[in-house]
């Protein structure tokens, strides 16, 4: 699957851009039909970043939401920002 097909779109609200600042993690919206390794290898490729662990949930809207932590070497914030999201 093509990274840009599996990642959708980063998540920001007043809850994750606190898991952003405390725990390294970022967010995002993705395909329903991507797994775990699919999600850890999109982020890697599209952000440069080392991925450590990815989980997921669906939503009330349906939607499939990945949580996914960083290396300690790369900072959540500082993609946030290239995303423009922060």
């Amino acid at each position: 699957m093509d990274p840009y097909e599996v990642i959708k779109h980063p998540l920001m609200t007043e809850v994750t851009s606190r898991m952003l600042e405390t725990e390294n993690k970022l967010v995002f919206i993705v395909d329903k039909a991507a797994g775990k390794k699919e999600i850890k290898q999109a982020v890697e490729h599209l952000y440069e970043v080392a991925v450590v662990k990815v989980n997921v949930a669906i939503t009330s809207k349906g939607e499939k939401k990945a949580y996914v932590k960083l290396h300690p070497d790369y900072k959540a914030a500082d993609v946030a920002i290239k995303l423009g999201i922060l």
